[in-house]
């Protein structure tokens, strides 16, 4: 039978074989035939589908939004890959901005230039509408007694350097990348590996917060990553299930060494 296996699609994409079949168990991605032996077999189709919901997942969607997009009947490829482009391109300009902000911190700080305090931040995008929204919704779920650990936070962050900012995001790929790789895995979320990566991702957060969060704080921001659209759509783009995982881990170690 003709068409690609999930193993070749696999190393073609750099998708796991897990996250494949998870595709086709929620009707996103199904292979074009299934022979005899029980493979899946994918075409050309396929693979631009899969492309499309790669595109997508970058933009944050949470697969079940991309499956409604992807199947509606208006559905343009050639318009959604113009509009990825835009995308691209709009944030290829902001990472040569934040590369160009580094390039003059690090100057500035070696004594071979000086620079003001606006350009330290240039290249930084902050929507104030976006930020509100993510307030409101924090204290919804953790009440009024939230405020003032959110302004601490964001003073905390007004004060950040961007190379501590991008050492924060380091830290926050190399958890996460770790994290992924211990799901697919199959590694309980109870696991010594995955605590070890929940006492890192407790640092982190208290680093953002300007003090580590105890027991009730840490579970709850957990059940924030399931519970808020946002978050989950955040982490489940990056690895089907991730916002759960993360969630009961963080919910082990807290009663474990909080």
């Amino acid at each position: 039978m003709s068409g690609y296996t999930v193993s070749e699609v696999a190393k073609l994409s750099g998708v796991s074989v897990r996250t494949l079949h998870h595709y086709d168990e929620v009707g996103l991605l199904k292979p074009a035939a299934v022979g005899a032996n029980g493979y899946r077999y994918y075409g050309k189709d396929e693979l631009l589908r899969l492309q499309q919901i790669l595109f997508h997942r970058e933009l944050g969607f949470a697969l079940e939004e991309i499956g409604r997009v992807l199947d509606a009947p208006d559905f343009d490829r050639v318009a959604a890959l113009k509009a990825h482009r835009e995308r691209l391109v709009a944030d290829a300009r902001r990472y040569r901005r934040l590369v160009r902000t580094i390039d003059e911190t690090l100057a500035a700080l070696e004594g071979e230039t000086t620079m003001d305090e606006k350009g330290i931040y240039a290249g930084f995008d902050f929507d104030p509408e976006k930020q509100a929204a993510r307030e409101a919704r924090l204290v919804e779920r953790f009440g009024d007694g939230a405020r003032p650990a959110i302004e601490r936070s964001l003073e905390l962050l007004s004060k950040t350097s961007p190379a501590d900012l991008q050492a924060r995001k380091a830290e926050q790929d190399a958890i996460e990348a770790a994290l992924v790789a211990a799901l697919e895995g199959g590694a309980p979320a109870d696991s010594a590996a995955v605590q070890s990566l929940m006492r890192r991702q407790h640092a982190w957060v208290g680093a953002w917060w300007g003090a580590l969060p105890d027991k009730p704080r840490f579970v709850g921001l957990g059940r924030v990553y399931v519970e808020d659209p946002e978050f989950r759509a955040r982490y489940d783009s990056v690895a089907p299930g991730l916002s759960e995982y993360l969630a009961e881990a963080m919910r082990v170690f807290a009663e474990r060494e909080l």
